[in-house]
């Protein structure tokens, strides 16, 4: 591990940031799985292992450790998942961080976190489509470019000899034949390949993610749920960054094999510590010197992160007005000048973090 980190090992940053990337967009795990996974049958699902990469660093590169620490203290809102939203002649309402994955550390909320969501009067995720999986279908359907390519491109078409032989192997250990995903974009097959075997293999078995699972229980219970965004929406986004930049993630994630357990384990224990200002400073960190991989992320992180931010504030504005809600939403969109609690802050907001 030591090496991992001490080199700056390039498959092992890549693959950090797009598992951050695809906690951003969580409805692409539970498409990819729903395209690929869905019918098939898991006798027993794999255990979930994996080392968590910060606690490496702190000991075998105490300096470096420093360093982020440093940053992610000077990340403005980098500490909290859980922040209070006050207006006069409002009630209050909550923003939340999660975390789209199945992992039981994550789908059970912190105690503040569960007493806020039992009171609120409506729920509020990044997108409703998600719930059900006909409509969403056919919302992609309308638009297949978005996921699948609809000329003579196929993914061996984009890769070198090399990296196609990587990429087909890595496929096939994970029980993806190759050409079954030929025609499909890099960004839904990346979605699949950056989450661990045993998170893939909970997802195919129903167990839904953190956000699916607050909206599923709000609905139960008979509270109201209200999404922020469409899934096209979404993808339209993403699939408006460098094609070169999807692939390059896709085949450095492949890669990684079954480090890509100590990449979860990872984004797991910062998310639990309610560090969010750390994500990011820990990838500048071990990135190597390469002003192309900069330039891509700096155009995801304005696409996918900054952009969407201020259009979920605008479209969460009216919901809030009528107070007592709870808005969860990728932790990822909280931090920052400008993340959403910032974003609420210039909204009229008081925003107040809640330990």
């Amino acid at each position: 591990m030591k090496r991992v980190i001490a080199t700056a090992d390039r498959a092992a940053s890549v693959s950090l940031k797009l598992l951050v990337a695809f906690n951003v967009l969580f409805f692409l795990s539970f498409l990819i799985v729903a395209l690929l996974a869905a019918g098939r049958a898991h006798a027993q699902t794999p255990v979930c292992s994996g080392a968590d990469m910060l606690s490496a660093l702190q000991k075998d590169n105490p300096d470096t450790y420093r360093k982020i620490e440093t940053e992610a203290a000077a990340t403005p809102n980098g500490k909290g998942l859980l922040w209070k939203l006050e207006k006069a002649g409002e009630k209050p309402s909550w923003l939340f961080g999660t975390m789209h994955m199945t992992d039981p550390r994550v789908t059970t909320l912190p105690p503040a976190a569960q007493t806020a969501y039992d009171a609120a009067d409506t729920i509020i995720i990044e997108t409703t489509e998600v719930l059900d999986k006909q409509k969403m279908m056919a919302a992609m359907l309308n638009e297949p470019d978005l996921m699948m390519f609809t000329d003579n491109t196929t993914l061996s078409s984009l890769l070198s000899p090399d990296d196609a032989a990587v990429v087909n192997k890595a496929l096939d250990a994970r029980g993806i034949p190759p050409g079954s995903v030929s025609k499909m974009k890099p960004w839904l097959l990346s979605a699949m390949v950056a989450l661990p075997v045993c998170e893939v293999a909970r997802q195919a078995g129903g167990t839904p993610v953190l956000d699916v699972k607050l909206a599923q229980d709000a609905m139960a219970s008979g509270k109201t749920v209200e999404g922020l965004e469409t899934v096209a929406g979404q993808l339209r986004a993403m699939a408006s960054l460098p094609l070169a930049f999807h692939m390059k993630g896709l085949v450095d994630t492949l890669k990684l094999g079954d480090r890509i357990n100590d990449v979860n384990e990872t984004m797991i224990v910062l998310y639990l510590n309610g560090d969010t200002g750390m994500f990011w400073p820990l990838f500048r960190a071990i990135l190597p010197g390469d002003g192309d991989d900069a330039a891509g992320y700096a155009a995801f992180d304005q696409t996918m992160i900054t952009s969407r931010n201020q259009v979920m504030a605008d479209h969460a504005g009216p919901i809030l007005a009528r107070g007592n809600a709870f808005m969860a939403v990728g932790a990822m969109h909280l931090p920052g000048a400008q993340g959403l609690v910032e974003d609420f802050r210039k909204a009229g907001y008081t925003v107040t973090a809640v330990r």
